[in-house]
């Protein structure tokens, strides 16, 4: 940083044309939670996380083409959150988004670029759509691998049993090239993601905790938290919801038992068993030991279940070894819930959990958490958890502190961030979302028909060809009989047998010819249709 105040240094990404536009800075610095007194203090004077939202209203005000934006909800609390997802959504230009809070941005994106299978797949559309599309694809791949599979044993099946015969060279030579030809499809890994469950302790009675007059605050200053009172059951999902800075991290630390409160009491059930997360919790774990050491000495549990442990985190076998120094902070955070995995809790207290943890870990986590038999506090600027998952909110807002007792959906509609009057999409986008839904609607029919066609002409023809093999097969055994048969006789002089015998042979050959001929007609048939099928069908896929 330059310039001696928030604002000066705002400024800084206007445009030559407006560069002594700073309502326009204002309005940036405000939407990501600066207050006018913040804007006059020197840049130096904030957190790291207020010194990224400074640099990202420079990149807003810049005026680009193409905003290119890597993880920008980090360190931004849920009013913040909320207002770049309305800038963005009106953006009027191009924009490129990493983030793994899925909610976000599948309010804001048009097309989803994703990596998968070491490989790039980009759809129109949100990450439900991404997701969905995946699955359908790796449905149709596993389901024409296995076609093919067969089809790859039908066809050497008939090289095998036609090589020798000169008249059907051809077509052997044909299916000896369409066997050179054909790919052979791996089948699919499946694909690592975490997977796991909280330990549940059981608990009997009516409350795990009550909080009674809770007051607390910093060097004598105004109290954050100021008579705070409410009780926690079996099964409660409380989330904790508000700006930054406003207490939501201490509360939890009071819940935990890291902080003491200067007024009120938190009276726990004797029989509780806390599992807690917090953002800082991170810098307990030791560099030198590894992920499966942290997670031994976390609990009473054997090496096999540390192992387990390790493995439901996505540290399988060598990787399990990793020393704690070398993790990246994603990493860090699995281990920081690998700990909380080792010891039955029947109450989970997490501070942010969901930072530095990616799109696929934040589902999973979700899931876990779901399906807890214990209760749940959590902060949180995730609306999809929010969403998901909160059935109490207790909030910061307004420089106090209240217990809502009820959902999120029911929180914006009673009490809301003061912002609801902005839509969360554009109308264009909503239009162009609704023709897409119909284009789509109208392809997946228009593929349904050219399956149906197809299995209707091919399978017919399909079922005859192999019922024309197997004729010939058992003819051509007859064909052997009748010729052993005929030496036979032969030897033994037997003049009438031989005649007998030889109107069989020419029969039967004639049988056979006249099967080889209506096969060769047959196989070509089915190879031009299904040529010309497949093609429409690509045409179709591509429109996808």
């Amino acid at each position: 940083f330059t310039r001696d105040t928030v604002l000066k240094e705002g400024m800084l990404g206007l445009t030559e044309a407006e560069k002594d536009h700073h309502w326009k800075v204002e309005k940036v610095l405000a939407g990501l939670g600066f207050s006018k007194k913040d804007m006059e203090k020197s840049p130096l004077e904030f957190s790291g996380g207020y010194q990224v939202r400074l640099n990202l209203a420079k990149v807003l005000v810049s005026d680009p083409d193409l905003l290119l934006l890597d993880e920008p909800t980090n360190y931004l609390d849920i009013t913040s959150i909320r207002w770049i997802e309305r800038f963005l959504c009106a953006w009027p230009r191009e924009l490129m988004l990493i983030t793994h809070d899925r909610g976000f941005m599948d309010k804001v994106i048009t097309h989803t670029l994703a990596i998968h299978r070491m490989k790039f797949r980009k759809i129109e559309g949100n990450t439900e759509k991404l997701y969905a599309q995946i699955a359908r694809d790796e449905e149709v791949y596993e389901r024409t691998r296995k076609n093919d599979e067969k089809r790859q044993k039908e066809i050497e099946q008939f090289i095998t049993r036609f090589r020798a015969k000169a008249r059907l060279a051809n077509l052997v030579q044909s299916r000896i090239k369409t066997l050179e030809k054909m790919e052979k499809k791996e089948k699919l890994e499946s694909v690592k993601n975490l997977d796991f469950s909280f330990r549940a302790k059981p608990l009997k009675g009516k409350s795990l905790l009550s909080v009674s007059g809770l007051v607390f605050s910093y060097d004598d200053k105004k109290s954050i938290i100021n008579g705070l009172d409410f009780n926690v059951k079996p099964g409660d999902r409380i989330c904790i919801i508000g700006k930054n800075g406003k207490g939501k991290t201490t509360l939890i630390k009071l819940l935990a038992g890291d902080l003491t409160p200067q007024k009120g009491k938190i009276s726990y059930n004797p029989n509780v068993v806390k599992g807690f997360y917090e953002q800082t919790n991170i810098k307990t774990l030791v560099d030198t030991r590894t992920v499966l050491e942290e997670i031994l000495y976390s609990a009473d549990i054997d090496l096999q279940a540390a192992r387990n442990i390790c493995g439901a985190m996505m540290f399988e076998g060598d990787s399990a070894l990793k020393k704690i120094g070398v993790l990246s902070g994603g990493e860090k955070s699995r281990v920081m819930l690998g700990k909380i995995l080792a010891t039955p809790v029947n109450l989970l207290l997490l501070d942010e959990p969901t930072n530095h943890l990616d799109m696929e870990s934040c589902d999973a986590l979700l899931t876990a958490l779901d399906a807890f038999d214990g209760a749940v506090i959590m902060v949180t600027h995730n609306e999809m958890f929010l969403h998901a998952l909160a059935r109490r909110l207790i909030v910061f807002k307004d420089g106090g502190v209240f217990m809502f007792e009820d959902g999120y959906a029911r929180f914006l509609e009673k009490e809301g961030w003061g912002d609801e009057e902005f839509s969360e999409k554009s109308p264009k986008k909503q239009d162009r979302e609704s023709v897409l839904k119909l284009n789509k609607k109208e392809l997946r029919k228009l593929r349904s028909e050219i399956i149906t066609e197809k299995s209707r002409i091919l399978n017919p023809l399909q079922k005859e060809i192999r019922n024309l093999e197997d004729k010939i097969d058992s003819l051509e055994k007859n064909l052997d009989n009748l010729n052993k048969a005929m030496q036979q006789a032969s030897r033994n002089k037997d003049g009438e047998k031989i005649g007998r015998i030889g109107k069989e042979i020419n029969k039967c050959q004639t049988e056979i010819d006249k099967r080889f001929d209506r096969l060769e007609i047959l196989t070509e048939t089915f190879e031009e249709k299904s040529a010309m099928f497949e093609t429409r069908l690509a045409r179709v896929d591509e429109e996808f």
